[in-house]
């Protein structure tokens, strides 16, 4: 069967060992982290739009200062890691945004709170990258999926913890402390990296078994029949921009480009959306959020898991990306029916669906990045698509404040939130076919 990945090699001896899920325990809890640190913002956002006199697009500016430095320092995050390696560069990282998230503290006004995103956004831009880069050291392919899916689910307990503890801390503390509290997680986590991390062939807790799983299939993987991939591994580390040779990188950075912001507005807008469509305040808002975030950790492992059992199944891997993909983009589109309805546990469900499904999609977007591209520019690639999805993620909230405060200006709030709900629910879509196009009818032989 062409493409198939084969059986651990027999020659290890012995039980496996399964340290790789150590790792990426370790990935999921800096990824709670960063998204812990990134929410707090939206869920103090009816406290702070008063003390500060906000309105929409004061909020959106905010939100897109954070995108545009996060998403302009992924690839200098990408590069760095690349060079430096995964350990020593995710520490970099978690440092810096674990600061910036305490600095919103100091912040006195709209341009401190602009400074202290910036930062925090630079800090942040290297957790994928990372994260990204150690699953493909850690797993072989048919795993990498259910890998990421594990890690990236850390996206969605954040922001379920967010409203668990975030409104506690600020009516308790102040708002400052919230942000001070969750910005210091991140040093307890840059202990327990240093401590336990170390690449597979250099860790000792790693048995032969186990790196022998690890390591039984090509060690850089090309897409079958594209000459450019191929020359691609001999070339990178002469022409960094050589990835842009292999056409997969368009479909991914394409399909970060339309789908990111959406989860951007989830992420920076559900709250203020319940508190205004539903009149919540800061003590109601925790149970929905947390329901639709809870949701969202399922998508994100059973993502994962559908296309990793498909590949183990004997699919080709990228034939089991194109029709799971297809099937969360599907699912995202009921948030166009939200219009329709007037209960909010409804809308809840919808949401729900909504949010798992994109988490769905993230897991795989990544795995497909890391199915086309060799290890050693893998961090660069997922910071060109990480790039390309935070471009979108600057200037989608642009829009979204600016078509609240026109109907909000119209007494019109709900209808504005449900033109935003329109676009969410074609994005998916559109991506989709733009990563066929690009990536999945250039497949190789399936069953």
């Amino acid at each position: 069967m062409t493409g198939q990945s084969q059986p651990a090699a027999t020659s290890a001896v012995g039980k496996r060992s399964n340290y790789r899920w150590i790792i990426v325990a370790l990935l999921f809890f800096a990824t709670t982290i960063n998204y812990l640190d990134r929410q707090v913002i939206s869920l103090l956002k009816p406290i702070l739009e008063k003390e500060f006199s906000w309105t929409e697009s004061d909020y959106a500016n905010i939100v897109t200062v954070f995108t545009f430095f996060y998403g302009s320092s992924t690839l200098l995050a990408g590069y760095i890691i690349d060079r430096i390696g995964t350990k020593l560069g995710y520490i970099g990282a978690i440092l810096v945004w674990s600061l910036a998230a305490m600095g919103h503290a100091l912040a006195g006004g709209t341009l401190g709170f602009m400074v202290a995103r910036a930062l925090l956004g630079i800090g942040e831009a290297g957790n994928f990258p990372a994260s990204i880069k150690t699953v493909a050291e850690w797993f072989p392919k048919k795993e990498r999926a259910l890998a990421v899916g594990v890690f990236n689910a850390g996206a969605n307990i954040g922001a379920v913890a967010a409203p668990a503890v975030v409104p506690w801390l600020a009516l308790v503390a102040g708002w400052q402390m919230a942000f001070i509290v969750t910005g210091a997680l991140g040093f307890v986590w840059i202990v327990a990296w240093w401590i336990y991390y170390e690449v597979p062939a250099r860790h000792q807790r790693v048995n032969a078994a186990e790196l022998a799983y690890i390591t039984d299939e090509p060690v850089d993987p090309t897409v079958a029949g594209d000459a450019a991939a191929t020359d691609l591994i001999a070339d990178a580390p002469k022409a960094p921009y050589a990835i842009f040779s292999n056409r997969a990188i368009w479909g991914f950075m394409g399909g970060k480009l339309l789908t990111d912001p959406i989860w951007w507005f989830f992420l920076f807008w559900l709250p203020s959306y319940l508190a205004s469509i539903y009149n919540l305040d800061l003590k109601k808002l925790g149970g929905p959020l947390i329901i639709i975030y809870l949701a969202a950790t399922i998508g994100s492992v059973g993502g994962g898991w559908l296309s990793s059992t498909l590949i183990q199944k004997g699919w080709h891997p990228t034939r089991a990306r194109q029709y799971a993909m297809a099937l969360f983009a599907v699912c995202v589109t009921p948030v166009m029916l939200i219009s329709q309805l007037s209960s909010m546990w409804p809308v809840i469900a919808i949401l729900s669906l909504a949010v798992a499904a994109h988490q769905a999609w993230s897991a795989n977007i990544f795995t497909v990045a890391a199915d086309q591209f060799p290890k050693h520019v893998l961090s660069r690639v997922v910071g060109f698509g990480t790039m390309a999805g935070t471009l979108g993620g600057a200037m989608f909230p642009l829009l979204v404040g600016r078509i609240l405060d026109h109907y909000k200006a119209l007494g019109q709030l709900s209808e504005g939130y449900y033109v935003i709900f329109y676009i969410a629910g074609l994005a998916y879509l559109v991506a989709w076919t733009l990563l066929y196009v690009f990536v999945f009818r250039r497949k190789v032989a399936t069953t």
